[in-house]
Parts: C-alpha cells; sequence; structure tokens
C-alpha cells in the first residue's frame, strides 16, 4: 500500500506529538493486536538542528536535540507483516515503540482503522490544545507604544 508523503508527514507527526500515556491507552484498548517485534531500538541519540533567520534566510546549526527512534515488525494475522518506524524527540523509549507500532499498522490492511480510532482523535486532541495555547497567548498580549518628545533638542532652559 503506496500513500503519499505528505500523508504519511502528517500520520508520524501526529503519533510524535501525541503523549506516551495517550498511546499506551489506545493500544491497551486495541481489540487483537499483532505480535510485535523491535527490530531497532528503542534507542535514544542526537541529531543536529538546524535554524534559518527569519524562517527563509540562510541555515545555521542551531545545537543538537535528542531524539529517541524505533522500528517495528508487525505479524498480523492473516494479513502479513509490516514495518513502521517512528522518533520522537526526547528519550521516550516506550512513546516511539508505541508510535511505530501504530506507523506498522497504517502500512498494513488496518489503516483505515487506524485513522479513524488513533489518529484523527488524537489530531484533533492536538489541535485543541494548540488553540487553547494561541488563545492563552494572545489574552497576555500588551500594546506597546514609544512616547517621543515633541521637542527633538535639548532644553534651552537646561543652558544657563
Amino acid at each position: 500500500m503506496e500513500h503519499g508523503v505528505d500523508e504519511r508527514r502528517r500520520t508520524a507527526r501526529v503519533l510524535a506529538l501525541a503523549s506516551a500515556e495517550e498511546l499506551a491507552g489506545l493500544w491497551a484498548a486495541w481489540p487483537d493486536p499483532p505480535e510485535i517485534e523491535y527490530l531497532r531500538g528503542p534507542e535514544a541519540g542526537l541529531v543536529m538542528v538546524q535554524g534559518r533567520m527569519g524562517g527563509t534566510g540562510d541555515r545555521f546549526h542551531l545545537g543538537e536535540a535528542t531524539v529517541t527512534r524505533a522500528t517495528v515488525l508487525a505479524r498480523i494475522a492473516d494479513a502479513g507483516e509490516t514495518v513502521g518506524t517512528a522518533y520522537v524527540l526526547g528519550s521516550h523509549p516506550e512513546h516511539a515503540g508505541l508510535a511505530a507500532v501504530f506507523d506498522a499498522l497504517l502500512l498494513s490492511a488496518q489503516r483505515d482503522r487506524v485513522l479513524s480510532d488513533v489518529i484523527e482523535p488524537l489530531e484533533s486532541a492536538q489541535r485543541e490544545r494548540d488553540e487553547h495555547a494561541r488563545a492563552q497567548a494572545r489574552s497576555t498580549v500588551v500594546d506597546f507604544f514609544t512616547v517621543s518628545r515633541e521637542n527633538s533638542g535639548p532644553d534651552e532652559d537646561d543652558d544657563e
């Protein structure tokens, strides 16, 4: 099953931004879980983070960030095997492992169920959290203004 790069980015982002607790709860409630074998990790490492001035300028090295990656093989009854991979920011082995499991299921015949039962609810909750954070930030905005002096030179009275 091939799916677009944008869709793959979307689902990877949602899984990476979800909390480990959210993924653990969804996995615990998953009916007929497949047999999972770790092919790699979960293991933590460092990646170099790059930035751009103003989002459009030349790239520069911002620093290093810890990430955890995992790759799993899911053996799904009557559907074969699929491989899933996940990267999450920080040192969170359980989170990376669960995200990789759901990634593997997205590449299987269970894709529609994962999208409706996992990705869409998580994405909706993340949107609500982001909107709440934006609303809180907007409520603390202060409009600053500057007062300029009416005369641009030194006071004449100061010379005496």
